[in-house]
């Protein structure tokens, strides 16, 4: 993420210089998001959730989703391309990279049918991004940091500047509310697969094909999540735990036990991993 413009220009030039760059478009898109979720979950909580406006936010909190991925993805092409990197990843590592998975599902949610929880996990990464740019951009730009009183220089020889009250609160925010966040992204991703698959199994229209891409995008993100991965395993062991009740039928039993082991066996034979490797730098965390 860029530094903020220089503390010697006036206050509008300041903002002109941050408004000028793509992380500011990235942090815009970030923002309508947020916006527009909120606006639609009032919709959907008044059971209007089919109105002129909530189809609006739907939609454009996800042109506002494929915007900012798709800023983010170009960036990291620009950044090989300066570095004179010859030869681009791949179509199976460029797949790889979360960034572009998101992308992709976001355009998949663009043009399918509204999916109300669909929105929540990129609401959520939302909230922490535009929390951060404001900590690390925003703030420092409207307010630079002051030259904290007379104690020493800092461990670097520089003088040390006092920093915004309200950027550390912010910090803290994110420090202490990240993973818990990031575990819930996880199980709304894994409740959504099954959201996905009852609408299925009720030959929901399209619902077979929006069933397929998705699962192609949750067992990519289970090959690069640790919270995926902690989400699914909490998951089992639940179940596991129920199953282990005497009460529990052995047909029930048994047929748990088959779930599993065809659930390992195609984990091991959609492992991406075999084809491109391991990740590599092209593949980086979803921002």
């Amino acid at each position: 993420m860029a530094p903020p413009p220089p503390a010697s220009m006036p206050l509008g030039q300041r903002m002109m210089h941050l408004a000028q760059t793509l992380q500011f478009g990235w942090f815009v898109g970030h923002l309508t998001l947020l916006f527009c979720s909120l606006r639609y979950s009032l919709s959907y909580i008044f059971f209007n959730y089919y109105s002129r406006w909530a189809r609006f936010s739907y939609r454009t909190a996800f042109v506002a989703a494929a915007a900012t991925y798709g800023i983010v993805v170009y960036k990291a092409f620009r950044a090989r391309a300066r570095a004179g990197s010859r030869q681009q990843p791949g179509a199976l590592a460029l797949l790889g990279d979360e960034n572009v998975q998101y992308l992709l599902m976001a355009l998949v949610w663009l043009f399918s049918r509204q999916i109300p929880l669909a929105l929540l996990p990129f609401t959520v990464y939302s909230v922490f991004h535009v929390a951060t740019y404001t900590r690390a951009n925003l703030i420092p730009t409207i307010q630079p940091p002051q030259q904290a009183p007379a104690t020493g220089a800092s461990s670097g020889g520089r003088p040390a500047t006092k920093s915004s009250p309200l950027a550390d609160t912010i910090g803290r925010f994110v420090k202490d509310y990240y993973d818990a966040s990031m575990t819930l992204v996880a199980s709304l991703e894994i409740f959504l697969w099954f959201r996905l698959l009852f609408s299925a199994i009720i030959f929901t229209r399209g619902s077979w094909i929006l069933m397929a891409v998705y699962t192609v995008f949750v067992r990519a993100r289970y090959s690069q999540s640790s919270f995926v991965q902690g989400a699914v395993g909490q998951g089992v062991a639940r179940v596991d735990a129920l199953v282990a009740n005497q009460s529990t039928p052995p047909v029930a039993r048994q047929g748990w036990e088959t779930v599993k082991r065809l659930g390992r066996q195609a984990t091991d034979a959609t492992d991406i991993s075999r084809y491109v490797g391991a990740q590599g730098p092209g593949m980086k965390k979803a921002q």
